[in-house]
């Protein structure tokens, strides 16, 4: 008796299934390339602003959860603040120095960079 004759699948360049699993599981001949997404400036924007909005309510939720009032004292000045304010001027107080020092290191490179582009100029 003979058995009947199976038809011819696709060929694969894959290796056979291995018995422990070890084999790369086998793509659908159908399979479509993944598309990539395409990242624009509106889409960068849209983010910011999520997660912009996002650190807003952290903030707000801070305030509201440390309005009790503290007295500071600073040169002389005696205020009575809320911990939330007193804080986060702080923050603020604290980017602007870093921001200024940054601003100033700017300044520096691009005055190295003018004075070498004028030296190889000259020559």
């Amino acid at each position: 008796m003979t058995e009947p004759v199976e038809p011819h699948a696709a060929t694969s360049t894959l290796p056979p299934a291995s018995v422990n699993g070890s084999a790369p599981p086998r793509r659908p001949a159908q399979a479509a390339p993944r598309r990539r997404r395409m990242s624009t400036r509106i889409s960068g924007i849209r983010t910011a602003l999520i997660v912009g909005i996002l650190a807003l309510i952290v903030v707000l939720i801070f305030i509201i959860q440390n309005a009790h009032a503290v007295s500071i004292s600073f040169l002389g000045a005696h205020l009575q603040l809320s911990l939330a304010v007193a804080l986060l001027l702080a923050a603020v107080a604290g980017a602007l120095v870093m921001a200024a020092a940054g601003t100033a290191r700017i300044t520096e490179l691009r005055q190295v960079v003018r004075r070498d582009r004028r030296r190889s100029n000259a020559r």
